[in-house]
């Protein structure tokens, strides 16, 4: 592969087919001529190219279609930060003054940065759209249980209907899906947006008014725009603004028939949300590894479908962690990590585990300032700043937190996991450091609960010196209840076991199976995971992680060895087990399909557009 140059832009990509041949300048692109099929084909090219690390792809001879495609354009931070070569810095800088505004006085260039990004509506020259319609684009079905094809890298725009304009809009990603289902053809599409999205707080405004909400999706253009879409920016600032600081050019737009159109997208789809309007959408397989199952979602009333001459169609393809979404969440964490600690007093550092799929498991580091004048040893401060992190914006959304103190070792970085692990386990007190919320909202895509959007929380609060050391093998005279076997060390202090096939919680009697365990292994190993298949879980750390926290509801799959309830709080006095076992209510895997593999492998072969990438 190419070595990446860093040239300067003078001015930012004015489309996508400008940034993909700026790509292909630098060897970092691949066209892939041969006919595909958009049907399951297209999205294993896509997983199998990211696996290798490979370029960004420009599909251009799709089945049944007369556009283009380009995907995987975000697949490695290195490429991600080609890209916005000359604008991330000055990003970074602006992004921060929120985390200390007078600066601002002090870098007067900085802050003009944003006043120059400001959106610009074009009233005299427009671009050339042409109408076309739905079954028109390309209709890509990334798994085989998919309920279609869905729009995955969309720019959904909104507007606050009381305080209508571009500044007071929102630019979200939500997956949309184009047909299947109960959906009208060319006429309806599944506008699917979970908790905490800014898209909820205008429709339900828009409903209290008695009005439709108005949506346009764009989809293509300069990819600052793709990328302003998913960034969870601070409080006050607008995507369309950022999206102008990324690409060191304004987001230019005008409005046709009442709604605002990107000048710079490739596609621009319009329509209506209409409040009392949901249909079936999905099932869908998402970014957990897992199928989101069909349930009732938003219905967009499609108005008009919109493309440019030579338009290009962006997707992308989500699934078990690492997948293309794991870069934006490094690119994401780049530009906005410094300013979160700024929002939470006391608080160092925090890192959504990608390999936990993101929302079931976050590492936090925090401060211990509430008693400087007293040696303790106990969780106080901690506790403050890990309810202030379960209350903000989207990381409200965890389901697993675990929070060291800096004090402790001040050399500890949230995201070496491993390091970190084994920090909480040396120092945690089962006792008395576990703290549930139960029956309470946890991510849409999580089906460890058993509702939609309902599940539990729990808090790892460890403070204060080592209290045991972690075993890296298993006594010889350690015996295991009936029906449970094949015990492997996962990292220090942590073992899987094989379990037999979880049936229903009411013949679950795990505390007492296994009350038959020694003190020594509890001590050694505060952490026991039941699980379907140790060899698999313990077979490197990803499995572990992705296995464990997306299997497992804390309220109903956490169990202890000699446990119990003391003024409503829940302890144990040995190990910990988390029960990781499939259960009934849990979505299905996502599995690739042998005969598409087989495809695949074809394009690798010599003459073939991806030999020597696959």
């Amino acid at each position: 592969m190419v070595s990446l140059h860093f040239n300067i832009l003078t001015m930012g990509y004015k489309s996508l087919k400008a940034c993909l041949k700026d790509l292909e300048r630098q060897g970092h692109l691949v066209r892939i001529k041969e006919e595909v099929d958009p049907y399951l084909e297209m999205a294993a090219i896509h997983l199998r190219v990211n696996e290798n690390n490979g370029p960004a792809i420009w599909f251009e001879n799709i089945k049944g279609c007369s556009f283009s495609a380009a995907s995987n354009l975000f697949g490695s931070l290195e490429r991600s930060k080609y890209i916005f070569r000359d604008t991330l810095e000055g990003v970074k800088r602006v992004v921060q003054l929120k985390k200390n505004p007078i600066q601002a006085l002090k870098d007067p260039f900085g802050h003009m940065l944003a006043i120059n990004a400001l959106p610009y509506r074009q009233r005299l020259i427009k671009p050339n759209f042409y109408e076309t319609q739905l079954s028109s684009l390309p209709q890509i079905k990334s798994w085989p249980e998919d309920g279609g094809p869905f729009v995955l890298l969309p720019q959904v725009y909104t507007e606050d209907c009381a305080l209508p304009g571009v500044m007071h809009s929102n630019l979200g990603c939500y997956r949309i899906q184009i047909n299947g289902n109960d959906y009208l053809e060319n006429r309806e599409m599944g506008l699917h947006y979970q908790l905490h999205r800014g898209i909820g707080v205008h429709q339900k405004k828009c409903n209290d008014y008695g009005l439709p909400l108005k949506v346009s999706i764009f989809v293509g253009g300069a990819p600052a725009q793709t990328l302003a879409a998913v960034m969870p920016l601070p409080e006050g600032m607008s995507e369309l603004t950022f999206a102008g600081l990324m690409n060191n050019r304004r987001f230019r737009y005008f409005k046709k028939d009442g709604f605002v159109m990107s000048s710079d997208a490739d596609f621009v789809i319009t329509g209506e949300v209409l409040a009392d309007k949901v249909k079936p959408e999905g099932p869908f397989g998402d970014h957990l590894g897992y199928y989101s199952l069909q349930h009732n979602f938003p219905v967009l009333q499609v108005n008009k479908v919109y493309h440019k001459k030579d338009a290009i169609w962006p997707f992308t393809v989500v699934g078990r962690p690492p997948q293309e979404d794991t870069q934006f969440a490094e690119l994401i964490q780049e530009i906005t990590g410094p300013v979160l600690p700024a929002e939470i007093p006391g608080l160092k550092e925090v890192h959504a585990v990608d390999a936990a799929g993101v929302h079931p498991l976050l590492l936090a580091i925090g401060s211990e300032r509430y008693t400087p004048y007293n040696e303790t040893s106990i969780p106080q401060e901690l506790l403050t700043i890990a309810n202030h992190i379960l209350g903000y914006g989207q990381l409200s959304l965890a389901k697993y937190l675990l929070i060291a103190c800096d004090q402790d070792n001040p050399s500890l970085k949230a995201k070496s996991i491993k390091d970190f692990l084994i920090h909480i386990l040396e120092r945690i007190d089962f006792k008395r450091d576990l703290h549930f919320y139960t029956n309470t909202t946890i991510d849409t895509l999580d089906y460890s609960g058993t509702e939609l959007n309902t599940g539990s929380k729990v808090v790892w609060a460890a403070r204060g010196t080592k209290k045991r050391s972690l075993l890296t093998e298993i006594p010889g005279d350690v015996v295991l209840p009936p029906l449970y076997s094949n015990p492997k060390v996962v990292t220090p202090g942590v073992i899987a076991i094989s379990g037999p096939s979880f049936t229903d919680y009411e013949r679950v009697n795990i505390e007492n199976e296994f009350k038959i365990l020694n003190n020594q292994l509890c001590d050694s190993f505060p952490l026991l995971i039941i699980c379907d298949d140790s060899e698999f879980l313990s077979k490197n750390l990803e499995n572990f992680l992705w296995a464990t926290f997306t299997r497992s509801n804390p309220s109903h799959d956490i169990y202890g060895v000699d446990s119990f309830v003391r003024n409503k709080h829940w302890g144990c006095n040995g190990s910990l087990i988390i029960d990781a076992r499939i259960k009934p209510h849990h979505a299905p895997i996502m599995e690739k399909v042998p005969e598409i593999e087989k495809k695949v492998d074809g394009f690798g072969e010599k003459g073939r557009s991806l030999y020597g990438i696959i």
